[in-house]
């Protein structure tokens, strides 16, 4: 599978074409909060053959320009079935934080997803992993050599836990659950340059009770959730 980078937006998101290459196939994987991202897409030779368009969770620089992406691409829209209630708040998300220009409207919704459930895009299963703490339904997309992350790990970081929504506990499930699978995964997450499992392991301060649990080496970790 193939996956390019889009960064685009306020919050400089990363929103990610991924592409079967044995039928040129396509996903897209988040949206920006603009229509930047339609812009980007719309510039690329070969236009890709946009077939899917997934959601890793449902804030507003993630899924604000749904209705960007489905107006160009009428692609079947998969969400986290968790992660309905934070969706359906896009119209009010950006006045929770101070900035009501955010606010977004909510697009539609074709299909809701759970833990292991696949979707295909041309000979290419796409599984999605449920990873909630960030949000109450945020999770990834893998074929078994790329995951793509959303907001749930960042190269030496995590995301946020004190937002609306958030619950660190749950996020620290969620951090064991995806560390558990294979360290050679690529990561691509919603911010910052890509990484692999293994790395975040090994060195990221946030993953220090992981390691700590495992009896591994590394850098001590950071108390960022009761209990750790």
């Amino acid at each position: 599978m193939k996956v390019e980078r889009f960064t685009v937006g306020m919050f400089q998101v990363n929103c990610y074409l991924l592409t079967d290459e044995a039928t040129g196939q396509s996903a897209v994987v988040d949206t920006g909060e603009t229509d930047e991202l339609v812009r980007l897409l719309e510039g690329l030779r070969p236009k890709p053959d946009i077939r899917l368009l997934l959601l890793t969770h449902a804030h507003a620089d993630h899924a604000g320009a749904l209705t960007h992406l489905q107006a160009r691409f009428d692609a079947p829209t998969y969400l986290p079935a968790l992660e309905r209630p934070l969706f359906e708040a896009l119209p009010v998300q950006g006045a929770w934080f101070g900035m009501p220009s955010l606010n977004r409207p909510c697009g539609r919704i074709d299909h809701e997803v759970h833990d292991g459930d696949t979707v295909q895009l041309g000979e290419t299963t796409l599984r999605f992993v449920s990873t909630p703490g960030h949000t109450p339904g945020q999770g990834c997309w893998t074929d078994g050599g790329d995951i793509i992350v959303g907001d749930t790990l960042f190269a030496g970081s995590i995301g946020r836990t004190d937002f609306p929504m958030s619950d660190p506990r749950l996020m620290v499930d969620s951090l064991r659950r995806l560390m558990a699978l294979p360290g050679h995964l690529r990561v691509h997450s919603g911010h910052g340059p890509m990484t692999t499992l293994g790395e975040e392991l090994a060195n990221n301060p946030f993953l220090g009770f992981l390691r700590k649990e495992r009896g591994l080496g590394g850098p001590p970790g950071v108390r960022w959730a009761p209990g750790l």
